[in-house]
């Protein structure tokens, strides 16, 4: 299992070095598949050499190991498809053509209910006949595609599970290409306003802990962006004036008790939505 997990670690370093080094969609997905389909047929070879000692130790292979890596594939085989299908019209036909795509994800999510809400609520009281190898139930709603995979490194829903997590990320691609394709049509996103103006309705020292959490993980300018010029940004956004807000740091810094109270709360907040979110994002 750690062998796993750290073949699963070098994939995604490998991932990102192509996202980073190849601009082309299609390139890019083609190189992908190529690097995923190694890092799989090595993850098989080492399972089929290692006997799991446990039930337990297998459920967690084939519901939250293998579906990372399968995940992948779909991912990136399916916006290959995409990609190379999208039509060479106006921007209008183009969206249309997203829009059917998002379509298509929503109907697999409507078909598969059942066992997307069984998974996104972290159940298990079925991972036995789920996870588990020669455990399958026809009346579970198989794929057809189960009858046709090496049963020795598969189970009956570890690809439904891969499913989900890849229709995530490509939900999120679709939506990214309408935004690009919306932009065209209104011109440069630098010139555009928002419809709504955002107010800062929390503390003012909320934001100023958020301020420094942001200044501290260099998410600005590479890490380049001072302080003073991050927090002056944030006041001209939300025409706040935080007044001393390095003194307002020294007292957030002298709390007894959760010191990142804020930060606790934006946490726990984004967890919550997790795990009680059971439609598509």
């Amino acid at each position: 299992m750690i062998k796993a997990t750290k073949q699963l670690s070098e994939l995604n370093e490998q991932l990102n070095f192509i996202d980073l080094e190849i601009d082309n969609s299609i390139k890019k997905c083609e190189k992908a598949v190529e690097i995923i389909l190694i890092s799989i047929a090595n993850l098989k070879k080492n399972i089929t050499k290692n006997i799991f000692k446990t039930d337990s130790e297998e459920i967690q292979f084939f519901k939250e190991i293998k579906p990372q890596f399968s995940s992948k594939l779909i991912y990136y085989n399916m916006v290959y498809k995409i990609e190379m299908k999208r039509p060479n019209g106006g921007n209008r036909i183009v969206k249309k053509y997203f829009q059917n795509e998002l379509q298509k994800l929503k109907a697999y999510f409507d078909n598969e209910l059942d066992f997307y809400k069984y998974y996104r609520s972290g159940s298990s009281y079925l991972d036995h006949k789920y996870f588990l190898r020669g455990k399958f139930d026809i009346k579970l709603a198989l794929d057809s595609y189960y009858f046709e995979t090496d049963t020795s490194f598969s189970t009956s829903h570890d690809f439904k599970v891969a499913r989900i997590l890849a229709n995530d990320l490509i939900q999120l691609y679709i939506e990214d290409q309408l935004i690009m394709i919306e932009n065209k049509d209104l011109g440069d996103k630098s010139q555009r306003k928002p419809n709504t103006k955002l107010i800062w309705t929390s503390s003012k020292v909320a934001l100023t802990e958020l301020i420094y959490a942001l200044h501290s993980e260099g998410v600005f300018n590479n890490g380049a962006a001072d302080l003073k010029d991050i927090a002056e940004n944030f006041e001209h956004i939300f025409e706040i004036d935080l007044g001393q807000y390095r003194r307002t740091f020294l007292e957030i810094r002298a709390r007894k008790n959760d010191k990142t109270k804020f930060i606790t709360t934006l946490n726990d907040a984004l967890l919550k939505r997790m795990e009680n979110s059971d439609e598509v994002i």
